[in-house]
């Protein structure tokens, strides 16, 4: 895996493969009797889960290895810089900013 910036695809591809991402889900979870008004909050947004599956990619490329903290940092990053657009979601990803969702390691459980 290089450091050098490299793009997978255009970001409207990447967030159309998403959006379908995140029908299935709600979907299955509709199948599954929930309701919507439960766990739709809980979901991450279409742009979120194109940083996801970007993230996810560089670490099928490392060799399947979950990296550390600084190794994230750089993963990020380097999804930001390819993907400007996706900026204000990584660094939403990092810390900077309000965590609410049930999945978001970093929620804040005193809610």
């Amino acid at each position: 895996m290089s450091d050098s910036p490299t793009r997978r695809a255009s970001l409207e591809v990447l967030r159309a493969e998403a959006a379908d991402e995140l029908a299935v889900l709600v979907q299955e979870r509709l199948l599954g009797g929930e309701d919507p008004w439960d766990f739709m909050e809980e979901l991450p947004s279409v742009d979120e889960l194109v940083v996801y599956l970007l993230r996810a990619d560089e670490i099928i490329e490392g060799g399947g290895i979950r990296p550390d903290d600084a190794r994230n940092f750089v993963v990020l990053r380097r999804i930001a810089l390819d993907y400007p657009e996706l900026t204000p979601i990584v660094w939403g990803l990092l810390g900077d900013g309000p965590k609410y969702r049930r999945w978001d390691l970093l929620a804040d459980d005193a809610r």
